[in-house]
Formats: C-alpha cells, structure tokens, sequence
C-alpha cells in the first residue's frame, strides 16, 4: 500500500510488504539494491517519490521497495528472494525513475 507520513524530516512515499525499512533485508530476501538519488529540492524529490509510489510490486512477496525522500535526495531500498526478481524490479524502477526526472527537466521544479 502507499503512505505519506513524515518522520524527522524523511518522507516515507511507499513500503511494499514489509513496515520499515529495518525489516527490509530479510532471511527471505537477501538480494537488495539501494539509491540515493539528489535533487535540486526536498520537493521535486518529493514529487518524483509521490509518482514513483503508485506503483507497488507485482510480487510483493518476493520483492519489497521502500522509497523516501531524505533531505533533496528520493532513496530507494530494495529487497528480493532471487535476483532475476530484484534486477526487474530495479530495472522497471530505473525507467520510471528516468521518466519522473526527464519530466520534471522539461517542465521545470516543483513549486511549494
């Protein structure tokens, strides 16, 4: 499910599965990718992470992501029990992720 609640100034955009990001890496899921991606802002980085965020895992059983903003940087935290299933899901993120930037090139930042 999708969330947005703020905690000593880390935005918390979505968790798959799984509560925290402590719980992450798991017996279950040791295959884990993790990004910090900077922006300009804490709110265009806000922006990426709320459109990136409705988008959940197709298998959130075997594949958890967590996305934050923290500061101006989107971090993405990522965990899978094979990795064909972490390298699609990071693969599918990266695109989304590329998209959400070019798109906020092009039209320019995020106004608070």
């Amino acid at each position: 499910g999708s969330n947005h609640t703020i905690h000593t100034g880390v935005t918390v955009c979505v968790t798959s599965s799984l509560p925290s990001a402590t719980s992450l890496m798991v017996e279950d899921k040791p295959f884990t990718f993790n990004v910090s991606v900077p922006y300009a802002t804490a709110a265009d980085a806000g922006a990426v992470c709320v459109a990136l965020a409705v988008d959940n895992e197709l298998q959130p059983d075997k594949v958890t992501k967590q996305l934050k903003v923290e500061g101006t940087n989107l971090v993405a935290d990522f965990a899978a029990s094979e990795p064909r299933l972490l390298r699609a899901a990071v693969a599918a993120f990266l695109d989304l992720l590329n998209l959400a930037t070019r798109t906020l090139e092009k039209f320019g930042p995020v106004v608070p």
